[in-house]
């Protein structure tokens, strides 16, 4: 029988939250998966400044293909890019030249340099390039350059 007088053990109930080591854990878990993420990410975003850098050079080629059209000649090393947009002084006959130009604007490679360009260049009567990430001649991965040759 039970003693009407006596107090009812009370069980004592867990604390609520999470101990030091429990978070712990998490953390270093949420460290691993932001390392995986980012290691197969950052690669990424090198891939896609080359494919721009090869989308942006096949703009600029459309562009000097019609004004070589128009023209009959692909624009001088000295008139450059810039022909493109605005009309060069020195043309043969400037009723030729598309009103408006041929591009709206010159685009920049990924890296925030102007193109390279010339004509004749080395590798066809009109070369486009950018020297990639490091803007130096050369190099492999993402400071490989990258020209309109590279089809």
């Amino acid at each position: 029988m039970r003693n009407p007088h006596r107090r009812p053990i009370r069980r004592k109930r867990p604390a609520n939250g999470f101990t030091l080591v429990e978070l712990m854990v998490v953390i270093v878990i949420i460290g691993l998966l932001a390392t995986i993420v980012a290691l197969n990410v950052l690669p990424s975003g090198d891939t896609a400044k080359i494919q721009k850098a090869k989308a942006d050079i096949s703009n600029i080629e459309t562009g000097l293909e019609m004004y070589k059209l128009q023209n009959l000649t692909f624009p001088t090393t000295a008139q450059g890019l810039p022909a493109l947009v605005s009309m060069p002084a020195g043309l043969a006959d400037p009723s030729r030249y598309q009103k408006g130009g041929y591009l709206k604007k010159l685009p920049e490679d990924p890296w925030g340099r102007p193109y390279l360009y010339a004509s004749p260049g080395q590798h066809g009567e009109a070369d486009i390039w950018t020297y990639g990430a490091d803007g130096k001649e050369g190099g492999e991965g993402v400071n490989a350059d990258i020209g309109n040759w590279d089809k």
